[in-house]
């Protein structure tokens, strides 16, 4: 049976990546290596980062002003070498609250400065995005979570503000196009729309560096990581390689461009049977619905169980909600097809057939 893989994360790849990142493992470059015990050091490898980068930079329009970097960590080491980094001991730097995400990477930040939360959707159960707030002229920084995985919320517009936007895009990195100059730094677990979990793409502006007035440890000092090319210390190879093949995906399907088309078609369609379908209602709210990561509820609880286990007979995988607000999330990133999301409503129209 065929499987629709809808989990937050790790999470689905496309078929062409998984296929040749399987061949590499045995053989990469018709070296008789794998992928996964080369030297980090050979200029095959060197090839792989290389590569990574210039398709970083030319899928979302990366400028030389940035540095694109391939780290270790997860976007959560992020939270705090972030605030680190940027962040003067007698600076101040804001943070707007839109779910659990936002709220790890404030407590982790404020270890190194003052932070101001100059908006927050807790008030809701962060089931939408605050705005109309204002952004005090002498933060260091706003702090955004442009999509939020477990309540399914995502941003769709950018504060009027000249003060730098620094970004967890972990969810919704490459699903649509983005206006890179706005930011100061964007960081990214790739284990959603990029490759495997392991490593996290990190785009930051150079002269946002060297400005705090605290001693940084060499392993976490991006300046270490900007002069060694991402290779301080032994890089994680194997999901580096994979994100660069995501990458290429992405650009042979037509770029961030057409991602962001597909996107919008397969949530439309999920959303139409969410709002039609009297057994179901969306947990977000309407204008910040995510593309990523769609979230509802069954009108009658009783029936969760018969829904789940539908939808595992018709191979739709992932589906239970975080544990946290229960209910139901279907994961869809770049590589979800559109006919496994429609399997989906089928078994969403099934249910309300025998029930609605």
């Amino acid at each position: 049976m065929k499987k629709h893989n809808f989990y937050a994360g790790p999470a689905i790849l496309p078929k062409d990546v998984m296929r040749q990142a399987s061949k590499a493992a045995i053989n990469f470059n018709n070296s008789g290596l794998s992928i996964l015990e080369i030297s980090h050091r050979s200029a095959d490898f060197a090839a792989v980062m290389e590569e990574a980068e210039s398709l970083t930079r030319e899928l979302l329009g990366v400028s030389d002003d940035y540095a694109v970097l391939f780290l270790t960590g997860g976007a959560s080491s992020q939270f705090y070498m972030s605030a680190m980094n940027l962040l003067a001991t007698d600076g101040k730097a804001c943070y707007v609250d839109t779910g659990a995400w936002s709220t790890k990477a404030i407590k982790e930040a404020k270890a190194f400065g003052e932070i101001e939360i100059i908006a927050s959707s807790k008030d809701k159960n962060y089931t939408y995005i605050p705005k109309r707030y204002k952004v005090p002229t002498d933060a260091a920084y706003l702090h955004l979570t442009s999509n939020n995985t477990i309540s399914g919320t995502q941003h769709n517009w950018w504060p009027d503000t000249d003060v730098p936007f620094v970004c967890d895009m972990s969810s919704d990195i490459f699903s649509r196009p983005l206006d890179v100059n706005r930011f100061g730094m964007i960081y990214a677990g790739a284990q959603k729309n990029l490759g495997p979990a392991g490593v996290t793409l990190v785009i930051i502006r150079k002269d946002m560096l060297g400005k705090v007035n605290r001693e940084i440890p060499t392993m976490l000092d991006y300046k270490t990581h900007i002069a060694k090319g991402s290779a301080f210390n032994t890089p994680p190879a194997f999901p580096i390689y994979v994100s660069m093949l995501t990458m290429r995906w992405i650009k042979a399907k037509g770029g961030v461009a057409e991602m962001a088309k597909k996107n919008k078609s397969k949530g439309g369609l999920l959303y139409r049977e969410i709002d039609s379908n009297p057994l179901f209602v969306g947990t977000a709210a309407k204008k910040d619905r995510s593309l990523m990561n769609v979230t509802f509820l069954l009108n009658k609880p009783e029936l969760e169980k018969e829904f789940l286990d539908m939808c595992t007979e018709a191979g739709c995988v992932g589906i239970k909600g975080h544990r946290s607000v229960g209910g139901f999330r279907a994961s869809i990133y770049n590589a979800m097809p559109r006919g496994s999301v429609k399997v989906l409503t089928e078994v969403m129209q099934a249910l309300a057939a025998k029930h609605g």
